[in-house]
């Protein structure tokens, strides 16, 4: 008995010393944006990146999509922090609706990033300003160390997350390019000696892993925006995103000794160009900025900005005669110095059409220079190389791509058993620094979001949408007397985006005398039984009109009583 207590004590002793690891995406994985990546050591949580992604047109009148954070609320007391690895908003534009739910939360992000996140309305006392190569360390000998990478933005980050069982790194957005210095400078001898000491699991991005070879030099701007200044001598309005700095600072190298001023459009677009001008990000030539007494110059660049949920409003604005301080010319220049996303595609081509109508100039950024700061095939192998994993796990991305970056990782001599594909909710499980089978799933959703309000709009509003989009409404109204018991009005027939009523006066009628003859039916001496007069019509009138158009708008029935 003594012998067998003695053997279950050592069991529960393994048992309790067991380190466990899991990893999971909230949002980021078989997707672009809405980058969410949780990590869990023991009983700690580690949060990396917070981030949003733009709606496609077919979810009509929703702006953007956030990951849903009830498993973070749930588990509030274990989260030790969320690190954001750089500020833009597919990786952090869902932090400030993140703080809303969680008051108390710690934001890690280095100085532009916070800059940034304040911006988009996160309070300083929830960000923890961080520097790269700073070790940050935390209970249970856990650790994370930033590390700087390049990218289109200053100060972006990779993180290793130092475990007992290996290092954990995730790779962030970036690209390899030695020419990349200060703010935007990669240190790819840190890397290399993470990679040195064993790391456990590497997520990397897969945005761009069908492109082949490298990156670099494609991304570089400055020659070919110098090229675009030097041909055009009339007045050039760049469109770009405000917080791609590199692509902005570019333009701004590209005007340099060209006695041309630069004026920048927008409060946004200017609170950036100030802060980075500030803090030494962007290098200007003295003199080089106008204002807005220079903007019909004739060899002055103008600078116009958009949020991607927005994108070429205010080129379409001014194009329109709708800005409040610019009016088109026809010969004017437009640049459009952002690469073309698959949710505004459509909008930019008919933009283009519509400039090229009026008589500008238009130029978008050819195909080689569409892959803006982030790695090709070359560039994710050559970051295999240098971290060594032993684990790989391909994040950030459409499945194909990631079914991509999987495959590179497998030629580098990672087995197959080691590379993890996995999607939102889907655990990765560790437990003492070996991958174990793990069919335990969070529950994740995407929550839509509509103009400013954080709520959820739901998957049955847009339905309707799609409905009222595709096939219209029809509105009957009625009114019965609450003493008599008898129809007094209606019912009355209203229609929107179904018929042209003027047309369709016969069936109107007929819609009429259906309506009439379910409220009649329904109504008694001492009863008037609503519900089933407003079901039924939704029912009948909804056979009667499709065998009639082959339509099926939405039905509302309003029946009142005086």
């Amino acid at each position: 008995m003594f012998d067998i207590i003695i053997a279950l004590k050592e069991t529960l002793e393994r048992v309790i010393k067991l380190s466990k690891i899991k990893i999971f995406g909230l949002g980021g994985l078989a997707e672009n944006g809405k980058n969410c990546y949780v990590i869990e050591i023991d009983d700690s949580i580690f949060v990396f990146d917070c981030g949003l992604k733009y709606a496609s047109s077919s979810l009509l009148g929703i702006d953007y999509i956030m990951p849903d954070f009830s498993y973070l609320v749930k588990n509030k007391k274990r989260i030790k922090g969320i690190f954001i690895t750089h500020g833009h908003s597919e990786n952090m534009g869902s932090v400030s609706d993140l703080v809303g739910a969680l008051p108390d939360i710690k934001i890690y992000a280095t100085k532009f990033t916070k800059f940034v996140l304040e911006e988009h309305g996160v309070e300083d006392k929830n960000i923890i300003e961080i520097k790269p190569h700073k070790k940050i360390t935390f209970d249970n000998n856990v650790s994370i160390f930033p590390i700087s990478v390049s990218h289109s933005i200053p100060d972006a980050l990779m993180y290793v997350v130092n475990t007992k069982d290996g290092a954990i790194c995730y790779s962030g957005d970036f690209v390899i390019d030695p020419t990349m210095l200060g703010a935007y400078d990669m240190d790819l001898g840190k890397i290399a000696y993470v990679g040195k000491q064993g790391v456990l699991c590497l997520l990397c991005e897969s945005s761009f892993s069908e492109r082949h070879g490298h990156t670099s030099p494609n991304h570089r701007l400055e020659e070919y925006f110098k090229d675009i200044i030097k041909h055009n001598e009339k007045r050039i309005i760049f469109s770009l995103l405000p917080y791609h700095l590199y692509t902005i600072n570019d333009i701004f190298n590209a005007a340099r000794n060209t006695h041309r001023k630069i004026v920048i459009m927008g409060k946004k677009l200017q609170n950036v160009v100030n802060f980075a001008v500030k803090e030494k990000y962007l290098n200007i030539e003295e003199g080089i900025i106008g204002d807005l007494s220079n903007i019909n110059d004739d060899n002055v660049i103008l600078l116009v900005s958009d949020e991607r949920a927005n994108a070429y409003a205010n080129v379409s604005k001014i194009l329109h005669g709708y800005d409040k301080y610019i009016t088109a010319k026809e010969s004017d220049t437009v640049v459009f110095a952002e690469p073309r996303y698959d949710s505004n595609e459509k909008m930019l081509v008919k933009l283009e059409n519509d400039l090229a109508k009026f008589g500008c100039n238009v130029v978008s950024l050819p195909k080689d220079k569409i892959i803006l700061h982030h790695p090709s095939s070359e560039d994710i192998m050559l970051m295999i190389k240098l971290v060594q994993p032993k684990y790989y796990m391909p994040v950030k991305g459409e499945y194909r791509y990631m079914v991509n970056n999987a495959q590179f990782a497998y030629r580098l001599g990672i087995p197959k058993d080691n590379i993890i594909l996995k999607q939102n909710g889907d655990i990765v499980e560790f437990v003492d620094g070996k991958l174990i089978e793990s069919n335990e799933q969070i529950k994740v959703n995407d929550v839509l979001i509509d103009g400013i309000s954080s709520e959820d709009i739901g998957e049955l509003v847009i339905k309707d949408r799609e409905m009222l989009s595709e096939n219209g409404i029809v509105l009957i109204s009625a009114t019965i007397s609450k003493k008599d018991k008898v129809l007094l009005v209606g019912p009355e027939v209203t229609t929107r985006g179904f018929i042209y009523v003027k047309d369709s006066a016969d069936l109107i009628e007929e819609i009429k005398k259906i309506c009439e003859a379910i409220i009649i039916r329904n109504i008694t001496p001492t009863f008037v039984d609503y519900n089933k007069i407003k079901v039924e019509i939704r029912e009948e009138l909804s056979n009667f009109l499709y065998e009639e158009t082959e339509c099926k708008p939405m039905i509302i029935a309003v029946v009142q009583e005086v």
